[in-house]
């Protein structure tokens, strides 16, 4: 593996929605629009367009831009995104996932960069997760390093007026690094239900 190891970062994000009670689906998140359960859709399709991006086996999965319906989840839910994170985590642990090109959320993009953003949308919306259901969030280390990493280039780079993730919420320099992703993310780090 050339690359960041995804899965302590994916069974943390199991684990949190394992811990999701029926009664917590329709609560709010940090996301704007998305309820518990289609941060949760979410998470599903994100694993399964990352592990396609990682196999390089492009398609539906990794040509549909996000945000073009309001994800949900079904009956299975909690099956199949165990299964989609575990299958993610072994997609990015090739090392031919790092390497030449790729395509995720209908964007053409380096196999290394397709992987670091795996990395950001596990940890953000891992933290989104637990915020909106009350759990505790400690992300592992390589995977916030990585994400950080994204989204610190995105912020300075010449495009960031147009950040997919809005624009940055201030966040002190001293503040914990997750904090300072979260803001990176355009996200409150203080936010709360």
């Amino acid at each position: 593996m050339t690359g960041v190891d995804l899965g302590p970062q994916t069974r943390i994000v199991a684990r949190l929605a394992g811990a999701v009670t029926d009664e917590q689906l329709a609560g709010a998140t940090p996301c704007p629009g998305l309820a518990v359960r289609n941060l949760l859709g979410h998470l599903l399709g994100l694993s399964t367009a990352f592990r396609d991006a990682a196999r390089k086996q492009l398609g539906p999965t990794t040509d549909t831009a996000p945000g073009t319906t309001v994800p949900d989840i079904g009956p299975g839910w909690r099956e199949e995104l165990s299964v989609a994170l575990d299958e993610l985590a072994g997609a990015w642990h090739e090392p031919a996932a790092w390497t030449g090109d790729t395509r995720a959320g209908g964007v053409d993009l380096p196999g290394a960069v397709a992987g670091a953003v795996a990395a950001e949308e596990l940890v953000v919306h891992g933290w989104d997760l637990a915020r909106a259901t009350g759990q505790d969030y400690a992300p592992d280390p390589a995977a916030l390093d990585a994400a950080h990493g994204f989204l610190r280039a995105a912020a300075d780079g010449p495009d960031r007026a147009n950040a997919p993730f809005g624009p940055p919420v201030p966040v002190p320099p001293d503040a914990p690094l997750l904090d300072r992703t979260i803001g990176l993310s355009g996200r409150d780090p203080d936010w709360r239900p």
